[in-house]
C-alpha cells in the first residue's frame, strides 16, 4: 500500500495475539497484532515465537504449567503511537475481559490519545475474536467511519459463536480457570468436555461427552444450533496438536454448509496454556 493511501486511512486496526491470526493474514489486511507472553520453565517468550510442537514439549517437560502475560500499557501505547502516524483513530479489539486483563490494559494505553483510540472488547477469544477483527479491518477498507464499524463490530460481537472441546481439564484446572471438582468429572471414563463464551465472555460448560466421536458429534450439533436456518457461514476449526482431527471437523462443516470462508487453524501457546491438546471451532451465520 502505498503511503498516500495509508494516510488516508480513517482507522487503523490492532488485535492480541490470542486472535490467533498469522503474521501474513495480519499483513495482508493491514491489523496490528500486540503479543502477550508466556514464561515456561523460567524463560519469558512473546506468544508466536515457538512453534506448537515445541512448546507442547516443553510444556510437558516443565515442573509447572506455564503462565501467560498480557501485554504491557507501553506496548499498547507504543503501537497506538505507530498506527496513529498513519490513520486518524484506531480500533483496538481484544480477548475477553473475563479472560484476561488484556483490555484493561488497553484501555489504560488508550487514555493517552484523547478519544483517537476506541478499546472494543470481543467478548471471545481465538477465532471468536479474529473474525471481529477481520470484520473490522474490511471496515476500514470499505472507508467506513470509527462509529460504523463499531456499530458492526457489536453486531458482529452478538453473531459470532465459539465451541472448544477439550482432551483434558487439567490445563484449565491448573490455570484456576475452573474448579478441581469439574476437573475430576472431565478426567473420569474418557469424558471430552466442551466449553464455550457467554455473552459476558466467560467460559461457560455445554457438555461432556465419553469419547472422540461422541464429543465430534456433539460440536457438530452445537454448530448446526447456531447456524439455524442459515444455509452458509463463516468458520474457523483450530487445534492444538490435532490437525487431523480438525480437518474432520471441517470436512464434516463443508458436507453440511456452503462456506462462504474456511480456516483451519493453530491454537498459539497462551491459548493452549490454558486448553492443552484442543479443538475449537468458530462459527459466524452468513445473514
Amino acid at each position: 500500500m502505498s503511503p498516500d493511501t495509508t494516510a488516508q486511512r480513517q482507522f487503523a486496526v490492532i488485535t492480541d495475539s490470542t486472535a490467533d491470526i498469522t503474521p501474513r493474514l495480519a499483513d495482508e489486511r493491514d491489523i496490528d497484532i500486540v503479543p502477550l507472553s508466556f514464561t515456561i520453565d523460567g524463560e519469558t517468550l512473546v506468544d508466536g515465537t515457538m512453534t506448537q510442537e515445541e512448546f507442547f514439549q516443553r510444556m510437558r517437560s516443565a515442573p509447572d504449567l506455564p503462565t501467560t502475560s498480557q501485554p504491557s500499557v507501553g506496548a499498547f501505547a507504543e503501537a497506538y503511537t505507530r498506527a496513529l502516524a498513519t490513520a486518524e483513530s484506531v480500533i483496538s479489539i481484544h480477548i475477553s475481559s473475563k479472560l484476561s486483563g488484556t483490555v484493561q490494559a488497553a484501555r489504560v494505553a488508550a487514555e493517552q490519545f484523547a478519544d483517537t483510540v476506541h478499546v472494543f472488547d470481543s467478548r471471545n477469544l481465538s477465532w471468536g475474536l479474529a473474525w471481529q477483527v477481520l470484520d473490522a479491518a474490511a471496515a476500514a477498507r470499505d472507508g467506513l467511519g470509527v462509529q460504523q464499524a463499531l456499530d458492526r463490530l457489536a453486531l458482529a460481537r452478538e453473531q459470532v459463536k465459539l465451541i472448544v472441546g477439550v482432551d483434558s481439564l487439567e490445563n484449565l484446572r491448573r490455570g484456576g480457570r475452573i474448579g478441581a471438582v469439574s476437573s475430576l468429572l472431565g478426567s473420569l471414563l474418557n469424558l471430552k468436555v466442551t466449553l464455550t463464551v457467554d455473552g459476558n465472555g466467560a467460559f461457560a460448560p455445554l457438555g461432556r461427552s465419553r469419547g472422540e466421536k461422541a464429543a465430534l458429534d456433539y460440536t457438530m450439533e452445537w454448530i448446526s444450533k447456531q447456524m439455524g436456518t442459515a444455509r452458509s457461514g463463516k468458520f474457523a476449526v483450530g487445534h492444538a496438536l490435532s490437525e487431523a482431527r480438525a480437518h474432520r471437523i471441517a470436512d464434516s462443516i463443508k458436507q453440511r454448509w456452503n462456506v462462504s470462508d474456511l480456516v483451519v487453524y493453530e491454537a498459539g501457546p497462551v491459548i493452549a496454556t490454558h486448553t492443552g491438546t484442543v479443538w475449537g471451532v468458530a462459527v459466524w451465520p452468513d445473514s
